[in-house]
């Protein structure tokens, strides 16, 4: 599979149940308790900047708050914690994404470990303000996870977007 940013290939549009169904899904992994392991990554916004910066019409700031209170109640979490720090990288993403395609996904992943770490501090001083204790040092081990995974999820999510190989003579692209 060769990287979109250099490939000669054409991607089909995104369609918007796949859109979704990635965006749930990340819910659905979210959902599952991990404790307080260091490192577990943050799927919710993973797949959010991905479809921000890749679909930036169809996914936004919106789409961020909803998903944002959504992961809100079913951690339990101080409400509005993930949605906005969610809003705050949606919009970042959103800002950035005509730069950001035009670098292979190792850097793509450079560009997009900052907008991790300023998710995950927002949600901790929203946390401090609500009055819990800071959760350590390691709890940000999870942006350097999130922007590791960036390139596997990106060649995971273009996928479907790949038109088939089969060359027809008689259209011209």
């Amino acid at each position: 599979m060769q990287p979109t940013h250099r490939s000669s290939r054409i991607l089909q549009p995104a369609k918007n149940w796949f859109v979704f169904l990635s965006l749930f899904v990340a819910l659905g992994l979210a959902y599952i308790p991990t404790g307080r392991l260091p490192g577990v990554p943050d799927w919710v916004p993973l797949v959010l900047a991905f479809w921000c910066i890749r679909e930036p019409l169809r996914v936004g700031m919106g789409t961020a708050f909803v998903f944002g209170v959504l992961v809100d109640i079913g951690q339990g979490a101080a409400m509005g914690q993930h949605a906005l720090a969610y809003v705050v990288l949606a919009y970042l993403a959103t800002s950035i994404a005509r730069r950001v395609l035009w670098f292979p996904p190792l850097q793509q992943a450079l560009h997009i470990l900052p907008m991790f770490f300023l998710t995950q501090l927002i949600m901790v001083l929203v946390r401090l303000v609500a009055g819990a204790e800071f959760p350590g040092w390691e709890y940000f081990l999870s942006s350097f996870t999130s922007a590791a995974l960036w390139i596997p999820l990106h060649f995971l999510l273009l996928l479907p977007q790949y038109r088939p190989v089969d060359r027809d003579d008689n259209r011209p692209i």
